[in-house]
């Protein structure tokens, strides 16, 4: 069973959307959860994290194989990369 961690980052962001964009994530994060290596994997500064796209929107994760544990880091517009 994987487990899903939130960053604070990521809880803050969550705040301050509406309930569509709200159930846009739940969707990408029901789909990381059944498969976590979904997402594109990041290079250089950003190594061993992953991104789905939402739109124009990325939502960034990394994920601990040994561990089981999918962990959030963040939701932002592409052109806040």
């Amino acid at each position: 069973m994987v487990r899903v961690r939130r960053s604070e980052n990521f809880i803050l962001r969550l705040r301050k959307l509406d309930k569509n964009q709200i159930d846009r994530i739940e969707k990408l994060i029901f789909k990381i959860v059944k498969n976590p290596e979904i997402g594109k994997p990041m290079r250089f500064d950003r190594k061993d994290t992953r991104e789905v796209y939402a739109g124009s929107f990325r939502l960034s994760y990394s994920y601990f194989k040994d561990e089981e544990i999918i962990f959030l880091l963040d939701f932002y517009h592409k052109d806040e990369q």
